[in-house]
């Protein structure tokens, strides 16, 4: 005899539905709780004069901030998803309350605190330096190039636009001598053209249309007078056009500033290549070059330039570590693409170890680099002097001295040295490729002694140490960023709204790279981590940290 089959029991519209508690069902080591322990130990009272007393009351930004970083710690980054997530999953309804704010109001959340939520990762970090999980002594930096939310086609050129502002500055002098025989005089009289602006030429459309007015209220005797009238209101009509288009252009080229390109849909965006380059053809695309600081693979400073190379972002950068902590690090560990006199020398001004290399250090290792006698830096030169010296051992004495400017303003003095006779020597085909005159050099002295420094501590003991190290440090979070948390793209136009949101991104990482730290040493037998208590301690070191903080000021004044 079969024994009879008996389910359990489904009712979906039952009175009760759901525990009179909802975060019994959300683990105690979930990393949900440990965002919400974060963010309730932070202190964000600078967020409230971003209110106004009166209206309706808004969310709360406390609530509204610890809903974005979870989504972005689950790579949720739209703000419709993030909606469709309040009304789903039971830990964004646990954090919100039950709150339902639309995607409008947490987007709009987003933009309100563009200019505060830096200082908001900036405690995250130091909260982290005061567990013992980051140091602030040490910058592990390196950048990448990010795509811009602008289509790829939306490219404007400095040179171009140049170009065809200096050819409509020909043709606005052209039909202004049509218009007025006076200024065409003036215009020949001038030893260079006059250059207008949107503003004169404004000016002159004025009054040629007073002109226009009274000619038309006055009745025309023949048809001549008529023909000039209807040559002038033409003539008027392209000169407006052509002055909007001047405007155009003046800003066009005040919006790129020093940079070569910019986005029309994003004017913040410069055009670069990328890494990713689905076609392998070298196509430039709109983006901005990140840079990062991390240590322990926290990410502890970041910065958003146009720049598409390294080398000119650095003392910017390493500033900005200075704005959010009050100090430089003191070490510094950066590859070849930051190894410039004007880094190295900055670096030694603020008292900071420099673990950079330069372009050819990997190149200097091998044999046939050291075994070349012909290179610059394998000749001998003589301090005392002067002078370098040739494999034939002939003298290269100085001949003069130039002086370089970089793009950041920086000065390099380049040193100038000649041989004293080149003609008949049997190394010159492998030593000088020119067929007649002396071999010439040029080199820098300072970044020659930077370069000795830098060599030094690369091939020390510790420099040996962050160069296994520097590869999975910020190599390591780019792959994170880009391959697991899928950030590829920025979402947003404009450099202010693109540095929010990764500023959220970077704050949703170090808390998800927090968790996964506690739950590793959970597993390799500590206590188990329980987030709810976090927000305590949290507290009490914030505390402290104002409280030595305001003594130190006191002391100061």
């Amino acid at each position: 005899m079969s024994a009879k089959l008996h389910f359990r029991e489904h009712i979906n519209n039952q009175l009760v539905l759901f525990p009179q508690r909802i975060d019994e069902d959300i683990a105690p080591n979930d990393p949900v709780r440990l965002v919400n322990a974060v963010v309730d130990s932070l202190d964000l009272e600078r967020f409230n004069k971003l209110y106004k007393e009166r209206g309706r009351s808004p969310y709360h930004p406390r609530m509204m901030l610890k809903v974005i970083i979870y989504g972005y710690m689950n790579n949720i980054y739209s703000c419709r998803r993030i909606e469709q997530a309040l009304r789903r999953d039971i830990h964004y309804i646990w954090l919100s309350g039950y709150e339902k704010p639309d995607f409008v109001t947490i987007n709009r959340f987003r933009l309100r605190v563009k200019d505060e939520i830096d200082n908001v990762f900036t405690q995250l970090v130091l909260i982290l330096a005061e567990r013992g999980l980051v140091s602030l002594d040490v910058e592990y930096i390196d950048g990448t190039k990010i795509e811009s939310k602008a289509n790829k086609y939306t490219f404007v050129w400095k040179k171009t636009v140049v170009r065809n502002r200096a050819r409509l500055m020909e043709k606005i002098r052209v039909l202004l001598s049509q218009i007025d025989d006076a200024i065409a005089q003036e215009n020949a009289a001038q030893d260079e053209p006059v250059e207008f602006t949107p503003a004169q030429l404004t000016e002159i459309c004025e009054e040629l249309r007073g002109s226009i007015e009274r000619a038309s209220a006055e009745k025309a005797k023949d048809k001549a007078e008529k023909a000039r009238l209807r040559e002038l209101k033409r003539n008027t009509r392209e000169l407006e056009k052509q002055r909007d288009k001047l405007d155009e252009y003046d800003g066009r080229l005040e919006q790129m500033g020093e940079r070569n390109s910019m986005s029309k849909t994003d004017p913040d965006a410069t055009f670069m290549r990328m890494k990713e380059d689905a076609m392998n053809n070298g196509q430039t695309k709109p983006g901005h070059n990140l840079q990062i600081a991390t240590e322990n693979q926290f990410l502890v400073d970041f910065g958003l330039f146009h720049n598409p190379g390294d080398t000119l972002t650095m003392p910017l950068f390493l500033t900005s570590f200075q704005r959010r902590y009050g100090h430089m690090a003191s070490t510094v560990v950066a590859d070849s693409g930051y190894g410039s006199e004007e880094n190295y020398r900055f670096m030694e001004e603020n008292g900071i170890r420099a673990y950079v290399k330069y372009n050819y250090f990997h190149m200097e290792q091998k044999r046939a680099f050291r075994d070349n006698p012909f290179r610059i830096e394998n000749l001998h030169y003589n301090a005392e002097g002067d002078y370098f010296v040739c494999p034939m051992g002939q003298h290269m004495r100085r001949v003069g001295t130039r002086h370089e400017k970089t793009e950041s303003g920086y000065i390099v003095e380049m040193a100038a040295y000649r041989a004293q006779r080149c003609h008949g020597c049997p190394l010159r085909p492998k030593c000088y490729r020119k067929k007649r005159g002396n071999r010439e050099i040029e080199v820098s002295h300072r970044l020659i002694a930077y370069k000795q420094r830098a060599r030094e501590n690369l091939n020390s003991e510790k420099g040996l140490e962050h160069r296994s190290r520097r590869p999975i440090e910020p190599e390591a979070v780019f792959g994170q960023m880009k391959n697991n948390m899928h950030y590829k793209r920025f979402r947003h136009f404009g450099k202010d709204k693109v540095s929010m949101d990764f500023a959220f991104f970077a704050i949703a990482f170090n808390i998800k790279k927090m968790a996964a730290i506690m739950a590793k040493s959970t597993r390799n037998g500590g206590n188990t981590p329980h987030f709810c208590h976090f927000a305590v301690t949290v507290r009490f070191l914030l505390h402290e940290n104002r409280m030595s903080k305001q003594n130190t000021e006191k002391k100061a004044a």
